[in-house]
């Protein structure tokens, strides 16, 4: 059973969302939040699988929510919930620590199948939204000076194979991507993944994009 936190300031949204959730035989819903302070104490208290995520919340907001519950070392997942043509700041929720993005008006079987992708471990693994996104947002990511990628600490334990597969990662490729044009299996792809993350501490593979982004293994176009 996924248990799932929803978080909207907007009480016809959490109504809607209970509502589709609770139909589901997998799933169930162990709290609502109007804003981030009461969506952090609520995770603390019952430590669900994953938050619904709304950004813009009267005092804290979804981002600074998301941050404060991911340093907090919950083993919850957060599932940004966004307009994306109005939250500016939707990018800073995937450095805050959100494991992928949802519209509001996402169909119903785009919001279960999220969730579960989310609670499984795999993240909303580079779809359509999490991509686009992605690529309107990493533009505003600062030139960073110094030291080359291959010094980074978070990557220098890389092999050169998922050195380049984490490169191939940050382009959005997806594992039967990579697996045919790198002329894999795509269970040697996903052996390489699960290392990759281990190795660098990512979280999961929306982290990892965040993470060849910083090192300079990908620069924006």
């Amino acid at each position: 059973m996924t248990t799932v936190l929803i978080a909207d300031d907007q009480p016809m949204q959490r109504f809607g969302s209970r509502m589709l959730l609770e139909s589901q035989d997998d799933m169930t819903v162990v709290g609502e939040a109007g804003n981030g302070n009461e969506a952090v104490h609520l995770v603390a208290r019952h430590h669900p699988d994953v938050v619904l995520m709304d950004i813009r919340m009267p005092g804290l907001d979804g981002i600074e929510a998301t941050r404060r519950i991911i340093a907090s070392g919950a083993g919850t997942r957060i599932l940004i919930v966004t307009t994306f043509d109005l939250d500016e700041y939707a990018y800073d929720g995937l450095r805050a620590g959100a494991s992928g993005f949802l519209v509001k008006d996402a169909l119903p079987e785009e919001l279960l199948a999220g969730i579960r992708a989310v609670a499984a471990g795999d993240a909303v693994v580079a779809p359509t939204l999490t991509r686009r996104l992605l690529d309107a947002y990493v533009h505003h990511l600062p030139a960073v000076p110094g030291a080359p990628a291959a010094s980074d600490p978070r990557i220098t334990a890389l092999t050169e194979r998922e050195r380049e597969i984490l490169t191939v990662i940050g382009q959005s490729w997806s594992n039967t991507e990579i697996a045919a044009r790198l002329h894999l299996a795509e269970s040697t792809v996903k052996t390489h993944v699960t290392r990759i993350l281990a190795k660098t501490g990512a979280r999961d593979r929306v982290q990892a994009v965040i993470l060849a982004y910083d090192t300079r293994l990908v620069t924006p176009m």
